[in-house]
């Protein structure tokens, strides 16, 4: 029996600088979890997905991850994915050293 399929989104890192991005509606890479297209259903994901991989000089690694919904807005299920929103865990430098401040 298949797996139901669970709400999704399109994360990759950025080719040049390596930050974790995720597609957005518009189709465009963002480095804000939350502005990530929500996919909610296969077809569309694996759309959202090959469109992805087709932008070898743009990003590297696209896959798919598993999201729930808070106040409308996607958020990751896995303990890999909320740490990828956060940045590298080594140090506080990039995205954790502004919020650390």
């Amino acid at each position: 029996m298949a797996k139901p399929f669970t709400l999704q989104v399109v994360t990759a890192n950025d080719l040049l600088d390596g930050d974790a991005v995720w597609l957005t509606p518009a189709g465009e890479w963002s480095l804000l979890p939350d502005t990530a297209l929500v996919l909610e259903n296969a077809e569309d994901a694996a759309r959202a997905l090959e469109a992805a991989q087709a932008q070898p000089g743009q990003i590297v690694g696209a896959y798919l991850a598993d999201v729930a919904l808070a106040n409308g807005r996607p958020v990751p299920v896995h303990t890999r994915e909320a740490l990828r929103t956060r940045g590298p865990s080594n140090y506080h430098h990039g995205k954790q050293e502004a919020a650390h401040v």
